[in-house]
């Protein structure tokens, strides 16, 4: 798959259309993924994602193989991106106009009242809080192995020959770790949701 994935870079950066189109749809799926990890808003993310593979099509020229591996160049841009539109839509100046009307209109609701606000109420930040702490105590029961393979794999983004490389580990030994830590995690979950601990 690296090699396929390095020759299709390659072809995209001489502007082989084929070739990025091929490139799209072999790894947008895990692109989006790893976006969506960063940027929740699933508008955003696949707003992001169309931007990524715009800069991918400008700099895939740019690409080294003997420097990085195709899926963790892809997957840093993807990253580097979903953390921009991040930082812009926080820097993002939201207005709401105060009142309706005329300035005579006294008795015209404040609009800014009305508005509901986006942020968890007291129920749910208790909620999200003891979710984490079962998620926390989960991951703490898995191995330090496991740990650092659901790490790579899903908090950074990286494929299991990816994570296996960066371990130095085979990779069907990180295949199992990760199967294994899934599963670990799935049923300690399952038994925290039902009230047994």
């Amino acid at each position: 798959m690296p090699a396929e994935l390095a020759a299709l870079l390659s072809r995209t950066g001489l502007g082989d259309r084929a070739a990025f189109a091929t490139l799209y749809r072999s790894t947008s799926a895990h692109l989006l993924g790893v976006i969506l990890r960063i940027n929740q808003d699933r508008a955003q993310a696949e707003d992001v994602l169309q931007e990524i593979f715009v800069n991918v099509w400008r700099s895939a020229g740019s690409f080294d193989a003997a420097r990085a591996q195709p899926m963790t160049w892809l997957t840093s841009i993807a990253r580097n991106g979903a953390i921009d539109s991040l930082r812009r839509s926080k820097a993002r100046v939201q207005t709401v106009s105060s009142h309706v009307g005329s300035a005579e209109a006294d008795d015209e609701a404040d609009l800014v009242e009305q508005v509901a606000s986006d942020d968890a109420g007291p129920l749910q930040l208790l909620q999200q809080a003891a979710e984490k702490r079962e998620l926390q105590h989960c991951v703490g029961r898995l191995s330090a192995e496991q740990q650092q393979c659901v790490a790579l794999a899903y908090y950074q983004g990286l494929s299991h020959s990816e994570v296996a490389e960066h371990l130095a580990q085979p990779l069907g030994s990180v295949k199992s770790w990760l199967r294994r830590a899934l599963q670990s995690l799935k049923d300690c979950l399952g038994r925290a949701a039902a009230g047994q601990g």
